[in-house]
This record gives C-alpha cells, structure tokens and sequence, in this order.
C-alpha cells in the first residue's frame, strides 16, 4: 500500500496533466462542431481498421472448418456425378443391348453386356478387364467380343470384375477360316502391329483372295462359327510346310474399346457332358 502512495505522489503530476488533457479533449469535441465531426470521423476509421483486423484474424482461424465444409460438399457431389454416370451407363448398356442385331446362328448364345475399365495395346502380353464378374454371370473361357469383331477370351474371374486374354497376346489361340471355305487355321497376333494379326497353318489348297473376310471356325464352344474378325491383307506360302499364312487386318480397334459382349453358350454344359462320356466310352 505504501509502494502505490508512493508511486501516486511522485507521478500525481502526470496523473493531473492528463486528467486536464482529457478534459480539454471532451470540452474540444463536444463543444465544437467542426472538432466533433473530426472526432467521429476518425474514431469511425480506427474503429473499422480494429474490426477488419479482428475479422482477419477470426476468419483465419475458421479457414480450417470452411475447408472441412466444403471437402464435404465436394464428396457428396462426387458421389451425385458417380451415381448420375452409373445411370447413365446402365442405360446405354440397354440401348446397346436392345439395339444390337443377333444373326440366326448364334440363337443359342446369350449376351452379356460389359464396359471396359482397363485395357492395354503395347505390351508384348495384353490383358483387358472389364467391369462384370462371377456374379453377373461371368464364367472363366467365355469369347469376348464388340460390335465389329472378337476381342479375347476371360481368362480370371472375380466377383464385379473380370480379365481377358486380348487377341493382341500371343498366348491367345483362335480357330479361324477363311468365311466360305472350309479349311481352318490358327490367329495368333505376332506382337507387331495392334491392327493385324497372323493366320498361320492354312491348308496348301485353301482357296482366297486379298480382301476376303476371315471369321471363327466353330470348332470350339468359346466362340461360335462365324463371328468376324478381319479381311485378309497379304498371304504367302511356307515352302517347307506347305501351309500358307495369312497376314489379317483386325476389325476391332483396340484402341478405342469400350464396350464389349461376352458370350455365353446355352448349350455349353449339355456339350461338355456329352464329350465327357464320350471320351469315357473311348477309354473301352
């Protein structure tokens, strides 16, 4: 107590100097008109730097919820796009569906419609998946085509998704002939060229001209006879084996694949069971 009476008396007059500024001030102010609308003017402009700082500094510090806020915002609306491109996905599915032409021949195999989400041209092994597995019905060694030709064979199975050997892998073998003639040979692609691909093994008395269309075999329950696949380029004669190959320009651009048929053969298990007994009754 004695320190502040202390500290009192030795400054009392700065404490009376300021006690008569202060005075003067609010006789100043509000005695004059002119003074006072300075006052109010400038205490006006410190007041509104003080907020706009004040502001600044709140909304600084809200940066973080805004942020978390609209992070939501953007993932309700990703969903809302991917839900929107799932209809309309779907829907094209069934226009192409409704809208594609079966021939006769294939009366006995069943369609199912897939999209491709992955697909490679320039590896020396190509693979494709599409987005229909086990439980859209998918099974392992179903053909696989689109609307200009034959595109794979499903190779792995899981249960949404699926992947095919693409015809542009040499492991893929095909049973082809040229469309009209009986003779058949082997498609392979050659690893050069995604357009093309090779028909080696063709009889010597195979009878075909450049432009003619090669198409499958039938002689497999993976794709039935005669689905397209491309027209002859060039040919030539294997001196030693007698067998001529063919060099094929593909119809299916595998660049711009998109939407694929799978096939699947109704009468698929009625064959495999009827094979099996008769392989059984080779065995006697």
């Amino acid at each position: 107590m004695n320190e502040l009476l202390k500290f009192l008396v030795k400054y009392s007059s700065w404490f009376l100097f300021a006690l008569y500024v202060t005075a003067s001030c609010v006789l100043l102010f509000s005695g004059n008109p002119f003074q006072h609308h300075v006052y109010l003017t400038s205490a006006n402009v410190a007041s509104s730097a003080v907020y706009r700082t004040a502001n600044s500094v709140t909304s600084y510090f809200s940066l973080r919820d805004i942020n978390e806020d609209l992070q939501r915002r953007n993932s309700d609306l990703e969903l809302e796009i991917y839900r929107l491109k799932e209809i309309i996905r779907t829907h094209n599915q069934k226009v192409y569906a409704d809208t594609m032409t079966v021939d006769s021949a294939l009366a006995r195999y069943h369609f199912i419609i897939a999209d491709v989400i992955n697909n490679s041209i320039n590896h020396s092994h190509n693979y494709i998946t599409i987005e229909k597995g086990r439980l859209d019905g998918i099974e392992p060694e179903m053909g696989v085509m689109d609307q200009n030709g034959i595109v794979g064979i499903v190779n792995v199975v899981g249960d949404h998704t699926a992947r095919l050997i693409s015809v542009l892998n040499p492991y893929l073998r095909l049973s082809c002939k040229v469309k009209g003639a009986a003779q058949v040979g082997s498609l392979v692609w050659d690893g050069k060229d995604p357009g093309e691909a090779i028909l080696e093994e063709l009889p010597k008395h195979a009878r075909f001209v450049k432009g003619d269309t090669v198409v499958t075999s039938g002689y497999s329950s993976v794709f039935p006879e005669g689905v397209p696949i491309g027209t002859i380029l060039s040919g030539q004669r294997d001196r030693e084996d007698n067998f001529y190959t063919l060099r094929v320009k593909l119809f299916t651009d595998f660049s711009t694949l998109s939407t694929v048929r799978v096939i699947r053969d109704n009468m698929k298990t009625e064959l495999q069971t009827v094979e099996k007994e008769l392989e059984i009754k080779d065995e006697f």
